[in-house]
């Protein structure tokens, strides 16, 4: 009943590269953000441990939208079949996020490009964690690049992974998981114990997609340039562990080959220097022109894994 067919992969993708996010329609995501203030600081006066309090807190969450979208994709399919098709294709959809990585990216790329490197610095700060008022040029489009690649998983090849292994209310509960890990899974005095267990459940979800993005950033780079492929591949099999981070640095390092650029290194995260490994060390620091680039990369990317994902499908439902 949950499951999902290569038609409702189609449908969902060619919708978010048509649509992407409009503004106007209500988004589920804004619904799990304000589910999560609410009920923070009930479960926190109830629970004294921070830490447990925390794990309670995003199990709950998780759960409960994991249950709400099976009931409300089981509920459509009592309506009618074809009901129960249309809110698969519009919850995958809502879980996808292409379209408006690549229009936040290119917010700071036209700045950026035209000299306006203060409009850059601010278009950047809303799409990445680190403190960009003291970046320059090189920096502005590394941060830009960088979010580029770790979203593409984020973004659209964890959510697919959920949708094909767990069906739509796997890839539901897998958003509220990234959704919880960026509000509360902060290594901050507020949410060092209380967003732990958020943070780990990511990382911990994020675990396959992460490395399957090596192979599918590499096969997309490898269809505009087979060289490029190849360094993808290289790249991200030999630095893809150079981060902090257990997951992210795969897709860094596959986009690093791919585009030889330079990406990682020392940034400030909330007032505090954070010394992080160079990605493609051997590359130069990337162009601004850099960035469209990487929004291509992307975009191939998620259709080579929009095709895989629905070829599997086919062949598996026969």
């Amino acid at each position: 009943m949950f499951e999902i067919s290569w038609q409702v992969i189609a449908a969902a993708f060619i919708l978010d590269i048509l649509a992407g996010d409009p503004r106007w329609l209500p988004h589920p995501v804004i619904w799990m953000g304000n589910a999560i203030s609410f009920f923070e600081s009930p479960v926190r006066r109830l629970i004294r441990s921070p830490f447990l309090a925390g794990l309670v807190f995003a199990a709950g969450l998780i759960g409960a939208t994991w249950a709400i979208s099976a009931c409300v994709v089981y509920g459509a399919e009592l309506v009618h079949p074809l009901a129960g098709t249309g809110v698969k294709v519009l919850m995958l959809f809502y879980c996808f996020s292409a379209r408006s990585l690549v229009q936040a990216a290119m917010d700071v790329a036209r700045p950026l490009v035209s000299g306006d490197i203060d409009r850059a610095r601010i278009m950047v700060g809303y799409i990445v964690g680190r403190e960009t008022g003291s970046l320059d040029r090189e920096g502005i489009t590394r941060a830009a690049v960088e979010t580029v690649a770790e979203n593409f998983v984020d973004g659209f090849l964890s959510p697919l992974f959920f949708a094909l292994v767990f069906g739509l209310p796997g890839a539901m509960a897998y958003k509220m998981i990234n959704t919880l890990d960026s509000m509360v899974g902060y290594k901050n005095d507020t949410y060092i114990l209380f967003g732990r267990a958020a943070a780990r459940i990511d990382d911990l979800a994020n675990l396959i997609p992460a490395r399957l993005s090596v192979a599918v950033i590499s096969f997309a780079a490898g269809l505009v340039s087979l060289k490029r492929g190849k360094q993808a591949l290289a790249t991200a099999l030999s630095q893809g562990r150079n981060h902090k981070s257990p997951n992210a640095g795969f897709p860094e390092a596959s986009f690093a080959g791919a585009l030889q650029v330079r990406m990682g290194g020392p940034n400030v995260y909330h007032g505090k220097l954070v010394d992080k490994p160079y990605i493609g060390g051997e590359f130069k620091e990337p162009g601004p022109g850099k960035i469209q680039q990487a929004c291509e990369l992307m975009m191939i990317s998620a259709l080579v894994a929009a095709l895989a994902g629905g070829l599997i499908l086919y062949l598996a439902q026969g």
